[in-house]
């Protein structure tokens, strides 16, 4: 079947253009001026932005273990949603996915799936920060990275070894910086709203610490490191160094560490609970600057499902915001209609660099590429109404919230996956 796109407004990381799109095969067959086909169905795309699907590298999509949360095809269907073609979903799982039977079940369930799945096998067995999982077992089943996000490596020796080892066999290393001694218990940051509601606080020291010791044993190894959900002015400036001095490091934050400060938790309302918190202003817009001047690679939403039951108590919720079906929109509302950075920017953060990190194809317009395409409204605004998400769970940070930006279709591999 083919299609083309008509009038749009195309972007990638390169260029950006007026143009038309002919899809073929799965492929983009064509792009330029005035292309016509006397077998494609035409969609008129006047007025909307066409760009590649974007590429969330740091997914929970809760299957196996906890389905009742989300499962696969769930959670890419909220990601179709929003205009996402790739997920690569965290191994914290029931059973972890720290074997190729469980990266099997996965990528078997992920098939008929409306996004391509890509797993992140475990650093170590089982998450418990001791023996390394079979990496060469891991990438021939289908791993793309290897990460224990949910929790850290807590020995350094382990974490050197895992990087030296995951290089070896060609799998990213993502790294969950968190130091667990220092958080001793804290819910939200710690500073002035955790002294407030007279809770235990989460001290940024927890974050730039375990940075610091990642980029430490990246650069005593040789060995790349992409650190994962930044969220403080210090890990955002030590990162920056690194890069400075060439340390093979690079790095993501999600779209409500430059949208929201932890003020939102004054409502004592666990929605706005995740790991790393929300934090204060002053990180707020040294986030955004780390945006601008390239220290963070990719925007992702690091999307975690908790059902309403799981959310209810303010203190013993566990922490995590879905956020697959708003991030292009928060960006596009925080970043772009501000100001701060352009389409092509987006594109780099949100299509490009993901799918370089991780190895995979795709994050271009170009002939020959999977089309793998969403399709934007820049302008349209809507408000966002957890209970009209496509995710099973729908504790979103965002919720109430008006945003600017909305994604009118997706295609993966040239098929229609999602029409607003």
């Amino acid at each position: 079947m083919e299609i083309l796109l008509k009038n749009g407004y195309a972007v990638d990381a390169d260029n950006e253009c007026r143009a038309d799109i002919l899809i073929k095969d799965g492929r983009i067959a064509k792009r330029g001026e005035n292309i016509t086909s006397d077998t494609a169905e035409v969609i008129d795309c006047t007025g909307l932005v066409v760009m590649p699907g974007l590429c969330d590298m740091h997914v929970h999509l809760r299957d196996p273990g906890q389905t009742y949360k989300e499962d696969v095809l769930t959670g890419c269907a909220a990601a179709a949603a929003g205009g996402v073609t790739a997920v690569a979903c965290m191994p914290n799982t029931s059973p972890t996915a720290d074997s190729p039977e469980v990266i099997s079940y996965i990528l078997n369930k992920a098939k008929n799936a409306p996004a391509k799945v890509y797993p992140v096998g475990s650093i170590t067995k089982g998450l418990k920060g001791e023996e390394l999982s079979d990496y060469q077992a891991l990438k021939a089943a289908g791993c793309v990275a290897v990460s224990d996000d949910g929790r850290p490596v807590e020995s350094a020796a382990v974490m050197q070894q895992g990087m030296i080892s995951a290089h070896k066999a060609g799998l990213a290393v993502i790294s969950h910086c968190e130091d667990l001694k220092v958080i001793n218990g804290g819910i939200i940051n710690k500073g002035e709203i955790s002294e407030r509601l007279g809770v235990k606080g989460m001290d940024r020291l927890s974050e730039d610490v375990v940075t610091a010791r990642e980029l430490a044993i990246s650069r005593s190894c040789s060995a790349p490191i992409h650190i994962a959900h930044v969220s403080t002015e210090g890990s955002a400036d030590l990162i920056r160094a690194a890069k400075s001095v060439g340390i093979k490091c690079t790095c993501e934050t999600a779209p409500h560490y430059f949208m929201l400060t932890d003020k939102l938790l004054l409502s004592c309302d666990a929605d706005y609970r995740m790991n790393p918190p929300l934090r204060t202003e002053p990180d707020r817009q040294a986030i955004i600057r780390a945006i601008k001047d390239k220290t963070i690679d990719c925007i992702i939403t690091d999307h975690a499902p908790h059902s309403k039951e799981d959310k209810a108590d303010f203190e013993k919720a566990p922490n995590g915001v879905v956020g697959l079906e708003t991030s292009l929109a928060a960006t596009l509302t925080g970043l772009y209609h501000t100001g701060e950075i352009t389409l092509k920017d987006i594109v780099r953060l949100m299509c490009v660099n993901p799918r370089r990190i991780l190895g995979i194809e795709g994050g271009s317009l170009e002939a020959g590429q999977p089309a793998d395409i969403a399709v934007v409204d820049l302008n349209e605004q809507w408000t966002v109404i957890p209970e009209k998400l496509h995710s099973k769970s729908h504790n979103t940070c965002f919720k109430g919230m008006t945003l600017k930006g909305k994604v009118k279709y997706t295609f993966l591999d040239g098929v229609q996956v999602y029409k607003d």
